[in-house]
């Protein structure tokens, strides 16, 4: 069962069928399993918006919400109970202890949704659906739809808008409730104790998937039953590879280590991404590159809080690295000219960060009319600026080449400013040292 309570999702079906209106009906289905190989399948995570609405963590399932239906406006298909594949696939909640446990106020059996569904959607003018998200599913819905358009003369009516369901419900997404917020607590506190483990554990000639076995021995015994993410374990020049995921190489005596791994706790991410010597202490040249990291990080998170546009922190990241790449002699010309010009990209060629809450790239629109989206209490987002400087990168003194940096954070957008989720995770230069050293 879900950490939230059941109240909490109540509420959420509540709001969205508010922003609905009436004469509307929503119709969202269960993520499929998918196989790994041949007659075995990846473990399996409840879709997201799915689980938003429900908690409900069973395949085979589908949720019609029907604003104003005098029976009841949650209805949910799902699976049978069925005590010999129970045996060998674990219990299942089945009609009744949907009903019962996750608060719908009817529910059949999947197998009978063909049969019942058409007549939830007769008589509504818009259906609320995540078109193109399965294309299987949109294929049935249409069938539903056609079967009532097949009986018009009849007196049925079918409903003549289908309206993108992850406008509205995307939106409620991007902002967390107290409830919520304890969980992705929870989730940076655990992640950042992982991080802890690997700086403690890290020596030269360790492979880099052995310190993610103890990040992911240290999600898993804190209640994370899996990352959030594929981990990233970069040594050496792997850490200038903004999505390595290979992690199989021995890490060397003098190479940085970059690890971007966050655990997730009922459906919430955690995002962290840490850079530190593999023995323990900084070069002077990854000093300098890691310091300038951090200012540009720092300044980045004074941006956020209430008002503040979204890409306030990217835009303090550019103008501190910049200067700081220009000191260091890795930028010629004039500050305004490698702004405007965008030369720094060779060194960072990402955003500063994104949405963060149960996806780990979460929800939400980061633009309305245009501009960009103003900060609001109960906003989560990652701060993660970083500079990588390639190893066959001629163009700057040797002594720099293959130096990659990250530093990532989770932060809250609060009535007065902002939270750092992650903050248990240490970041200075003289704290990872001092880490390390013990």
């Amino acid at each position: 069962m879900s950490l939230l309570p059941a109240a909490e999702f109540a509420r959420r079906r509540q709001a969205l069928m508010n922003m609905m209106g009436d004469d509307a009906i929503a119709i969202l289905p269960a993520a499929p399993h998918y196989k790994r190989n041949r007659d075995t399948e990846y473990r399996y995570r409840q879709d997201s918006d799915f689980y938003y609405l429900t908690g409900f963590p069973e395949p085979e399932a589908v949720i019609c919400l029907i604003p104003g239906r005098p029976q009841g406006e949650f209805v949910m298909f799902c699976r049978e109970r069925d005590r010999e594949m129970e045996i060998w696939n674990g219990y299942r909640a089945g009609p009744e202890g949907v009903v019962n446990d996750f608060g719908a106020d009817d529910a059949f059996p999947i197998t009978d949704i063909d049969d019942i569904i058409p007549g939830l959607i007769e008589g509504r003018e818009r259906v609320f659906v995540s078109m193109g998200a399965q294309p299987v599913f949109d294929q049935r819905l249409m069938g539903w739809v056609n079967t009532i358009r097949a009986k018009a003369r009849a007196g049925a009516h079918a409903p003549g808008e289908f309206m993108m369901l992850d406008h509205l419900l995307h939106d409620l997404r991007l902002f967390k409730s107290a409830d919520e917020l304890k969980i992705m607590r929870k989730a940076a506190t655990i992640s950042a104790r992982a991080h802890v483990r690997a700086m403690q554990l890290s020596r030269p000639g360790l492979y880099e998937y052995e310190l993610e076995a103890e990040i992911l021995h240290e999600f898993l015994r804190n209640g994370c039953p899996a990352p959030a993410y594929n981990s990233i374990v970069g040594s050496g020049a792997n850490a200038c590879i903004l999505h390595y995921v290979e992690n199989n190489k021995a890490m060397r005596d003098g190479d940085l280590v970059l690890i971007d791994a966050g655990g997730e706790l009922d459906h919430y991410a955690a995002d962290i991404t840490r850079t530190f010597p593999v023995n323990g202490k900084f070069s002077p040249e990854q000093k300098a590159i890691y310091q300038l990291v951090l200012d540009s990080q720092h300044a980045a998170i004074a941006t956020v809080k209430p008002g503040a546009h979204w890409n306030a922190p990217h835009e303090a990241v550019i103008d501190v690295l910049v200067e700081g790449l220009l000191k260091l002699g890795l930028l010629t010309g004039t500050k305004e000219e490698c702004i405007e010009q965008a030369s720094y990209r060779q060194f960072f060629m990402h955003r500063t960060g994104h949405w963060l809450g149960m996806d780990v790239h979460d929800v939400g629109d980061y633009k309305i009319d245009n501009n960009w989206r103003e900060l609001e209490p109960g906003m989560v987002m990652t701060v993660e600026p970083g500079l990588y400087i390639a190893p066959d990168c001629e163009s700057v003194d040797p002594k720099w080449r293959g130096i990659g940096v990250r530093i990532e954070d989770d932060v809250l957008v609060t009535k007065t400013g902002h939270e750092v989720l992650t903050h248990a995770a240490p970041k200075t230069v003289d704290d990872i040292e001092a880490l390390m050293a013990r």
